[in-house]
């Protein structure tokens, strides 16, 4: 194989693991943060923290190979999906479980690195969560409820690296994740929905229907308040609660962006999630940093 059809490879295992679109590792690793610096009151431990950093791009790059395979068949008939590498086509079903696989055991070695028992045991659903959402999509109304799970499972395995256990406050937090994941994935598969609805995919836009705007915003409140009621158990100060507060008001933008229901700005509105969960981390950092 020459230089240049290997580089031709890699471009295309690149747009499979969506590393040219980082919106998702980015949407993954904010709550992972939040999580290793609430854990150790602002002190994380930067080789876990970097430990952590690697493994949510990996696991990441992990999700949507997998995501990819088990939607082949379904993205040729979505207009945004269509040119995927693997479902155009360009690379094999073998070549993404390789892949897929190679991830997971890269994953599995950085954990072991740390080796911290709970963490390894945890490290298991974590995986699971990972492989097994792409696959809700065909009988669970709200798939997004799922991702949620598979996005925050960082945060219990922070508390573990840090702590060795697991405490309540890992528990809410991870629920509050679900509860944003239900937001901005909503809001992401409303770009979707008129080709969802042709090819029998299931997803939050489609079970709420004409709620789907007030879901979305309903589901924003309680992440805040569960992230609040953590922040509370940590008895955080001002900047945390300013934090809350700017995330509110990106939040009400959002909100201008999706009643609308067009396309384009209710992808821009799930984009834009970054700016939450980077403001809530921000929050938490300057809270502990001013202590």
């Amino acid at each position: 194989m020459t230089l240049a059809a290997i580089k031709e490879r890699l471009d295309l295992y690149e747009k499979l693991m969506r590393l040219d679109k980082p919106i998702g590792i980015l949407l993954l690793l904010w709550p992972t943060l939040w999580a290793l610096w609430l854990s150790a009151d602002g002190r994380p431990d930067w080789a876990v923290a970097l430990v952590f950093i690697l493994g949510t791009v990996v696991m990441r790059s992990a999700g949507c190979v997998i995501n990819d395979y088990a939607d082949r068949d379904f993205d040729k008939h979505v207009e945004r999906t269509k040119e995927r590498p693997l479902t155009a086509g360009r690379v094999t079903t073998r070549e993404a479980l390789a892949l897929f696989a190679f991830l997971c055991l890269l994953a599995f070695a950085l954990v072991l690195v740390l080796g911290k028992p709970l963490v390894i045991w945890l490290s298991i659903p974590a995986v699971f969560l990972a492989a097994s959402y792409p696959f809700t999509k065909r009988f669970f109304a709200i798939p997004q409820a799922y991702l949620g799970i598979a996005f925050g499972f960082g945060i219990p395995m922070a508390y573990a690296a840090h702590q060795g256990s697991v405490p309540a406050e890992a528990w809410w937090l991870l629920l509050a994740n679900v509860f944003w994941a239900v937001a901005y994935d909503t809001e992401y598969a409303m770009v979707d929905r008129n080709d969802d609805l042709k090819i029998g995919i299931k997803t939050s836009a489609i079970t709420f229907g004409r709620f789907d705007v007030a879901a979305v915003m309903f589901c924003y409140v309680v992440t805040l308040a569960l992230i609040a009621w953590v922040g509370n158990a940590y008895a955080m100060g001002w900047p945390f609660y300013a934090a809350l507060a700017i995330a509110a008001v990106i939040m009400g933008v959002h909100y201008t962006w999706i009643r609308g229901r067009e396309r384009m700005p209710c992808f821009k509105a799930f984009l834009h999630n970054n700016w939450v969960g980077g403001v809530i981390f921000a929050g938490i950092a300057l809270d502990f940093l001013l202590r």
